[in-house]
């Protein structure tokens, strides 16, 4: 029933955007596209006194006539100058060899090629395994770990040693619960090259029991913080990186901005982030997508609306048309049983008459960016229909400024999709420097490799090279301190044999882990 619901909603949004074909299906120039120079670097002065605003500008090598002019500004990297820039234009092929698909062809729409990310259905090879953690204020979230499908040789093997050097992938998905093609294929795709993916889900989406009255807030990041310690527990001996989708990337860059150097994570890539959210929920969305949402997130909270109406407006939350409007009524508004608190996710409690404005100073994901460190990839589209128009929507004073983050921006790709020419089966290098010997491809039992698509090819590499870029300093850190006499014969001992981490060292807790988080009591299933 579900999918014929979609089925209607999906020629219902064809027949409604038809008179705006040369907005929405991609039949017009793109506006503001980064001038095509081949790969190379252009200096552009910056609005700001701190520094200038590098542009890397690539495109296709050989191609000739119309075929050259459709692929030109095909990707720009937008950056602070610096070494760690200059390394990833040298290290990431992926960054120069975007070619979106144009001309008459439905994946040339950026409005089609997102939906059709959205809601086809899409049948993977990978199989999760689920633990459903125990927070310290006895609510559920679920991890679901992705291994290998049956037939192959890891298949048998239920869970990871925590010896194991194999890199963890922490995927957060859209803040909607919506587990889509593009989640899934991250999966296939990271365990090919030895990583082991692991997907946050919070209270209350795909299937996770709500065992209490609280919601996870939109940018509060305490569920996702007892997460991350919780695999760090786990997967002690190998490196975590994150990867978000969508409107997950609020969490994501909560949870970075609020940890600060102890977050535990090597690096991060938000794929089509929003990242100005309060104006995203005013009035960011073209209505028939914003219908469609408000109707999803009803359906999602539907079966918990008798219990719900203890602490909040369901009627208010029920009745709404907007995103802002179900927002408010989970998380601002008064509950219809008396002036009570609303907690949050986290813990933390808001009071139940706080207005609109005051949530989003609380939930705002750039509200700590100046406290991120660890490089952040941002891929995003100027076409993305999701987002909106980038001349508003990406802060783009912040990549010139920060030295942490970096734009990766085409001038196709829609949201979340990216579509190329390229047929399936291209691949980049295996895990190399952040993978290990015993964590071989695993998707295809070694007999080929999935297909991999342009944005998850640059993130892979993007790991890859920064991973290699900050083991190289360390070493050259190290020589350095050799040189100078530092420790003496003994000192030289310790640095030859001392193993290099990119990951932060943090005090060991004092506590005991199991009392705080009842980790003994996963409710794995």
């Amino acid at each position: 029933m579900l999918e014929w619901m979609v089925g209607v909603c999906i020629v219902i949004l064809v027949a409604l955007v038809w008179p705006g074909a040369p907005k929405y299906f991609g039949t017009e120039s793109q506006a503001g596209a980064p001038p095509q120079r081949g790969l190379g670097i252009t200096r552009h002065p910056a609005k700001e006194r701190t520094g200038e605003r590098w542009v890397l500008e690539s495109g296709q090598d050989g191609t000739t006539g119309d075929d050259s002019d459709a692929k030109a500004s095909a990707v720009a990297l937008i950056c602070k100058p610096s070494a760690l820039a200059n390394y990833l234009l040298q290290h990431c092929r992926a960054f120069s060899s975007y070619s979106p698909c144009v001309g008459w062809t439905w994946r040339a729409s950026a409005l089609l090629q997102s939906l059709y990310e959205v809601c086809w259905p899409y049948h993977s090879p990978v199989q999760f395994v689920r633990d459903n953690l125990q927070m310290s204020d006895d609510g559920l979230v679920a991890l679901d770990w992705a291994v290998a499908p049956a037939g192959t040789s890891q298949h048998k093997r239920r869970r990871t040693s925590s010896h194991s050097t194999r890199p963890v992938l922490l995927i957060v998905p859209n803040s909607f619960g919506k587990i889509t093609r593009n989640v899934l294929k991250l999966c296939e795709a990271a365990l090919y090259h030895g990583y082991l993916p692991v997907v946050f889900n919070r209270r209350s989406h795909n299937s996770t029991p709500l065992t209490t009255l609280k919601l996870q807030q939109f940018g509060d990041p305490g569920d996702l913080r007892e997460a991350v310690r919780y695999i760090r527990y786990r997967q002690p001996a190998g490196r975590l990186y994150a990867v978000s989708e969508s409107t997950g990337s609020g969490l994501l860059l909560s949870y970075l901005g609020e940890c600060g150097s102890s977050s535990y994570v090597t690096a991060a890539v938000c794929l089509s982030p929003v990242f100005r959210c309060q104006s995203w929920f005013e009035n960011g969305l073209w209505w028939p997508i914003r219908w469609a949402l408000v109707l999803y997130q009803k359906m999602c909270l539907s079966r918990y609306r008798t219990v719900m109406s203890e602490s909040i407006q369901t009627d208010a939350l029920f009745s709404s048309c907007s995103l802002r409007g179900l927002e408010e009524a989970l998380f601002c508004h008064t509950a219809q049983k008396g002036p009570t608190m609303v907690a949050s996710a986290g813990g933390s409690t808001i009071s139940s008459s706080g207005n609109w404005d005051t949530y989003w100073e609380r939930n705002e994901p750039l509200r700590d960016v100046d406290e991120v460190a660890i490089p952040v990839l941002s891929v995003c589209a100027q076409d993305d229909p999701i987002r909106g128009s980038p001349h508003s929507t990406l802060p783009l004073e912040l990549f010139e400024t920060n030295p942490h983050f970096f734009l990766l921006l085409t001038s196709r790709g829609g949201h979340c999709s990216f579509a190329t020419w390229a047929s399936g089966g291209s691949t980049v290098s295996t895990a190399g420097s952040v993978g290990d010997a015993d964590s071989p491809s695993c998707v295809s039992g070694g007999t080929g490799s999935p297909e991999i698509g342009w944005s998850h090819r640059a993130l892979l590499e993007f790991f890859r090279a920064t991973t290699d870029f900050f083991a190289a300093e360390e070493r050259v850190k190290q020589l350095a301190a050799r040189r100078r006499g530092l420790g003496g014969v003994t000192g030289g001992k310790v640095f030859r044999h001392r193993s290099v981490s990119t990951c932060k060292r943090v005090p060991p807790c004092s506590h005991n882990i199991h009392a705080i988080y009842n980790w003994q009591r996963s409710y794995t299933r």
